[in-house]
């Protein structure tokens, strides 16, 4: 899979622009805040769903704008698939594939397969458990796309329940004002118990099959200094190891939020379900997290994408790499093993500051950006 052209209009910093990549390694080079990260912006939005810099679309919109557009022409398989996207911030987004509307703007997230590797990535290791989350969910919707309505439909649970269970809350400390009714509550927890043990138990396919990939990439980035070890933690699950067999998953959880209920009560929020559990990276015996060194995290996070990328590669297609602004982050020595790993993948585009920041291996197409206009030069 690769990009064949790129055009935009209204997205970020862009007012209009359109860009045609060749097969293998393209390099953007610009200087900082001229609009390299925001042309891979847009290809990572297609592929996810979302952004890997914001958490909301309002800023993904050019000032002055209603709305962005992305359009995409992918090659796969000796065809050419078509994707457009219009980006409406407060309302819904709409998404067309090969010119046909789709129900739905998720219906889009899976149809292009990208890995991207930031210098926010280094959140996955030192960061908070919903970054983790994150990037379980953003894989898992890439390897079986109907995940994306899952989790749509499990938030939408967590956000109503929340909502019932926060009212209530707030009735209690007002004296009793308002409405204390929590009886569709059972209601909210059937939903949760049959999403979230669908959700989980397709994580935990995930981090079975993820595994051995992580553990191989970080062998090589790393030069076989350490061994990862990666498992799945939920808190409110008894010492009962988790397995994902969808209908044992639905009891458990309905038997957790049984015994929370009066927990939840008091507290006027969900404290049941995967999206509060944690994905647990370990080096050797110890945490990633406050143990492993500056060089140690980021060869974690690189493996974590590279394993992800090498996943997709041996069970469906080939992502498309995007390596954003990272060489710049790397040592030397890490710099010429990631370039070894990504050269052979059918397309890879890095962005950079500065070109000699980029592996003489990675020298392919080179396109500079600056001042509003991208111009190929090799």
């Amino acid at each position: 899979m690769h990009v064949r052209r790129l055009e935009l209009t209204d997205f970020r910093s862009w007012k209009f622009v359109d860009v045609s990549f060749p097969e293998g390694p393209s390099v953007l080079v610009g200087p900082n805040g001229h609009g390299k990260t925001n042309l891979v912006e847009s290809l990572a939005y297609l592929a996810t769903g979302s952004s890997h810099r914001v958490s909301t679309d309002a800023p993904l919109v050019r000032l002055g704008a209603d709305a962005a557009f992305v359009r995409v022409a992918v090659g796969h398989e000796g065809r050419e698939l078509r994707a457009d996207l219009t980006i409406n911030p407060g309302k819904s987004n709409k998404a067309q594939l090969n010119r046909n509307p789709l129900p739905r703007a998720r219906d889009l997230v899976g149809v292009f397969k990208a890995v991207v590797f930031a210098p926010e990535d280094l959140s996955l290791v030192r960061g908070e458990p919903e970054q983790r989350r994150r990037m379980l969910d953003e894989l898992l919707i890439a390897r079986h796309p109907r995940f994306a309505g899952v989790r749509a439909d499990y938030d939408r649970v967590i956000k109503q329940r929340n909502t019932l269970l926060r009212t209530a809350y707030l009735a209690r400390k007002t004296g009793g004002r308002g409405n204390t009714d929590l009886h569709t509550l059972d209601v909210w927890d059937r939903h949760l118990a049959e999403y979230g043990a669908d959700l989980l138990a397709g994580r935990l396919a995930l981090l079975d099959s993820l595994t051995p990939y992580v553990v191989k990439a970080y062998e090589a980035v790393s030069a076989g200094r350490g061994r990862p070890q990666l498992s799945y933690q939920a808190t409110w699950a008894d010492d009962a190891p988790l397995t994902p067999d969808r209908d044992l998953l639905t009891a458990r959880l309905a038997a957790a939020l049984a015994a929370a209920r009066s927990r939840e009560t008091e507290r006027g929020t969900t404290l049941v379900g995967p999206h509060r559990d944690e994905l647990v990276l370990r080096l050797g015996d110890l945490p990633a997290k406050g143990y492993a060194s500056h060089g140690e995290s980021w060869s974690y996070a690189l493996a974590l994408r590279l394993g992800a990328a090498e996943l997709l590669r041996a069970e469906a297609v080939s992502p498309v790499l995007i390596l954003d602004d990272v060489f710049a982050e790397l040592d030397a020595e890490r710099r010429e093993r990631l370039a070894g790993m990504v050269m052979q993948a059918p397309q890879v585009l890095v962005t950079c500051a500065v070109s000699e920041d980029v592996p003489a291996g990675l020298a392919g197409g080179r396109f500079d950006v600056c001042e509003g206009e991208v111009r190929r030069v090799v």
